[in-house]
């Protein structure tokens, strides 16, 4: 397969190494906006921002220019992976709207909040800007180092194309990678963006060292969250206890290369969310999604009180402090672990 990734941070760059690593399969272009970062992949075969430390394969290719140049270098590309954040995939996909081969995003999150409207998932922008492409997203518990390393990972391919998804699985699926495929995109997507917000509040709990009873409730508690939006969005309740569910969900709460987690651990330790974000030197999806996840909910229904206290606590109207006392402040509730109803009340 010939591949191009859009994208050379670390998830890109990591997907790319991946790829490209496996011998005679694949001919894998990854192409960088910044011209000085080309330029150290062609010299070096090292990406040292985002993934210090990793050789690349020699076999991976890098371009540079504009977008517009890449796409005609690449026209006859198998499969065009978009590596960017959220912010940035409405231009992407636009710039592909003619595309005849199958494209997949990797961002997971909602976008921005539009003048007058509610922020969009990935398939949702996609349907908005380029109706007519066959595409998907391409999710999972996964941190780019490990992918870069090897390291055993899973992932899943979603779309509503069968030719979509199993491009992605024949491009990725190897030794160290297993991709399944699934055809609900909507509840991918939906898991992929809320365990970002999930795992701030996991960090807060962490960081104030409420103890792992906490951080049980509180995991288990946001799966039941996010079903519940899921299911008001059009997801199936099962794909919440896959990899983009409940998978990403722990890794992104517990694992300490969490960029979302990072947050929460910072704002409880008396940080502002400026200082936090910005020791990062990456993007934390969750920061960004945390009021569109809100506002969808609200706008369906959809009770989401550990939402809700996150993004008190990013506008700064709720400390750590007070963030967890209105969590555990609140009234009795029934349990219901199988139920997807967005009626189901109470976290």
């Amino acid at each position: 397969m010939k591949l191009l990734i859009l994208g050379a941070g670390a998830w890109g760059t990591a997907l790319a190494a991946s790829a490209a690593a496996q011998p005679g399969r694949h001919q894998v272009t990854l192409w960088a906006r910044q011209a000085a970062l080309v330029q150290t992949l062609q010299a070096q075969h090292l990406n040292p921002h985002y993934l210090p430390g990793v050789q690349l394969p020699t076999q991976l290719r890098f371009a540079g220019g504009t977008l517009h140049e890449v796409l005609a270098a690449q026209s006859d590309a198998d499969l065009v992976l978009l590596a960017c954040p959220m912010a940035g995939l409405r231009q992407q996909l636009t710039a592909l709207r003619h595309c005849t081969h199958p494209v997949a995003w990797l961002c997971k999150g909602f976008e921005a909040p539009l003048a007058g409207g509610s922020g969009l998932l990935g398939h949702e922008i996609q349907a908005q800007v380029a109706p007519h492409l066959k595409a998907g997203v391409l999710a999972g518990p996964s941190f780019a180092m490990e992918v870069a390393r090897h390291q055993p990972t899973a992932l899943v391919a979603a779309s509503v194309h069968d030719s979509v998804r199993q491009a992605l699985v024949a491009a990725f699926h190897g030794a160290a990678l297993r991709v399944y495929a699934n055809d609900d995109i909507v509840g991918v997507e939906v898991g992929g963006a809320v365990k970002n917000v999930l795992a701030i509040a996991t960090g807060l709990c962490d960081g104030l060292e409420l103890g792992l009873n906490a951080r049980a409730a509180l995991i288990t508690r946001g799966l039941a969250e996010m079903t519940r939006l899921g299911v008001a969005l059009g997801a199936r309740v099962e794909t919440f206890m896959g990899l983009s569910g409940l998978g990403d969900l722990v890794l992104t709460a517990t694992g300490d290369l969490s960029r979302n987690r990072q947050v929460g651990l910072a704002l409880a330790h008396g940080q502002t969310l400026a200082q936090a974000t910005g020791d990062l030197g990456h993007v934390a999806e969750g920061v960004y999604s945390a009021r569109t996840v809100v506002q969808r909910a609200a706008a369906l229904g959809v009770e989401m009180p550990i939402a809700q206290a996150v993004v008190a606590l990013l506008d700064g109207h709720l400390s750590a402090a007070q963030a967890v006392q209105q969590l555990m402040g609140r009234g009795p509730a029934k349990e219901r672990p199988h139920s997807g109803a967005a009626q189901e009340s109470g976290t």
